[in-house]
């Protein structure tokens, strides 16, 4: 109905905005324009906006370029977003103009229309280009919310995330070390291990992928904020950058720093592309764990069974009693998402024509999207899942007890050639190593009690208390 909107006009003529809406005309025309996935940018970035234009507006209102009265509602209105009390009004799809314009300049009306009504009857009206854009540019204002949110992500949900995963992997690896069992390599029987050695090569894992993260996430502390449309800082203050940027640290608690070269700020999204490397490395070490997870858990009759999962639901709409490693197979599809987010990064990272990078919305959107998915199905990996398993000791006995692998520990004693036959014919014959030895003659008892202590072959050294 014509009366659920109102006109509004922008350089390109009017256009009819809901009636409701805090946003204007450019936002509109990106709506209308961009129907493609419903998708807009979630929490992490409409923050990141909201500070960024909040610290614009300090700054601005510090160096007179704002009056104060001006400066303190756009920035008062810019606390709002960032808190996320408008969320609903950022409605721009992230499939969208390649700079983040749209965004932009959602972000710029909402504020200015929040900011009018704080100043409604002083006779001022601000302008969302004029006053809440100013010395600004969607060129340089996108790139710097980008590594806001995703700095700001990465420490404050990631990170944390990952430490509570390799604290529990820790106390798993101290509390299985007396369980020995078969190692495997190539998926078939290998040299003896403890359960808590595996368990601890998990947590290393993990405790790896943090500093690859922490070291990452240092690398978004640049922002590009300053270098307005092309990295010359055009129509902006010399000082506005290192000023604005000192708000946006002291928002956010993180120490962030004006770039070192804005034309690499702009043209370039390598630092993003980079930093999601490491969270390309993460997915792959949560695979490999999760996978080595649902394996050893396999059974409990025709698998491997050396573990317990936590039973938390009924695995099979079919078959009664079943219960599968559902949060394996969840965190499983989320590394698998991350790795296709890395695709997304790293062709987006390579359409920085010249002066700007043209594939902005989607690369923050991929990021954010990786950042969050790790921390949250780490999360209920560990708490679901890590947190309650259990070793099957006798399980774990029984395997070793038939591993012709053990008769790598007889080389020393009857040579290679000889302990292979061993290891074929207990193989063969479903019979332990030992029995197959002692049926032979190959080793006295006393020999062959010292040389296959099973302990020992878990450490460095020589079978039999040799160095």
């Amino acid at each position: 109905m014509a009366e659920d909107f109102r006109t509004e006009k922008d350089s390109l003529g009017e256009v009819r905005v809901p009636k409701a809406a805090l946003y204007g005309a450019q936002t509109q025309r990106a709506v209308e324009n961009f129907p493609i996935s419903g998708q807009r940018f979630g929490r992490p970035m409409i923050q990141a906006l909201g500070v960024v234009k909040g610290a614009a507006a300090r700054a601005n209102g510090e160096l007179g370029n704002l009056e104060p009265e001006v400066a303190g509602a756009i920035a008062d209105a810019a606390g709002e977003v960032a808190e996320g009390r408008w969320d609903k009004e950022f409605v721009v799809d992230i499939y969208q103009t390649g700079s983040g314009t749209s965004s932009n300049m959602n972000t710029n009306e909402v504020v200015a229309e929040l900011a009018n009504r704080r100043l409604e009857g002083s006779g001022k009206r601000i302008h969302p280009n004029d006053h809440v854009n100013f010395g600004q540019s969607s060129n340089d204002v996108i790139p710097t919310a980008i590594h806001v949110a995703a700095r700001e992500t990465m420490v404050r949900e990631t990170i944390p995330a990952l430490e509570t995963l390799a604290q529990v992997l820790r106390e798993k690896s101290r509390a299985f070390d007396h369980v020995v069992k078969s190692g495997r390599t190539h998926l078939m029987d290998a040299t003896p291990l403890r359960l808590g050695q595996e368990f601890g090569g998990y947590a290393s894992q993990v405790e790896k992928g943090i500093h690859r993260l922490q070291a990452a996430q240092e690398e978004l502390a640049e922002l590009a904020l300053g270098g307005t449309a092309v990295g010359t800082g055009i129509n902006t203050h010399p000082e506005f950058a290192a000023l604005a940027i000192g708000y946006i640290s002291d928002d956010t608690g993180l120490a962030f720093r004006e770039a070192d070269d804005h034309f690499e700020a702009q043209g370039a999204r390598d630092a993003l592309v980079s930093a999601h490397g490491a969270l390309n490395t993460v997915a792959v070490s949560l695979m490999k764990i999760a996978d080595d997870i649902r394996w050893l858990a396999s059974g409990p009759t025709s698998g491997i069974s050396e573990i317990a999962l936590p039973a938390i639901q009924p695995g099979s709409s079919i078959m009664p009693g079943k219960v599968n490693p559902v949060l394996s197979e969840a965190l499983m599809m989320v590394a698998a998402r991350v790795m296709g987010n890395h695709t997304t990064l790293t062709v987006g990272g390579s359409r920085g024509n010249f002066e700007l990078n043209v594939m902005m919305p989607v690369m923050a959107q991929a990021f954010l999207e990786s950042a969050l998915l790790l921390s949250n199905a780490t999360r209920a990996f560990t708490e679901k899942c890590v947190r309650g398993i259990t070793a099957n000791e006798t399980r774990a006995r029984e395997l070793l007890e038939k591993n012709p692998a053990i008769a790598t520990a007889l080389n020393l004693h009857i040579g290679y050639d000889v302990a292979s036959e061993v290891a074929k014919q207990a193989a063969k014959e479903g019979r332990s190593v030992r029995d197959v030895v002692l049926e032979r003659g190959l080793l006295d008892e006393a020999k062959l009690d010292e040389a296959l202590v099973v302990r020992d072959m878990t450490e460095p050294g020589l079978p039999g208390g040799g160095g």
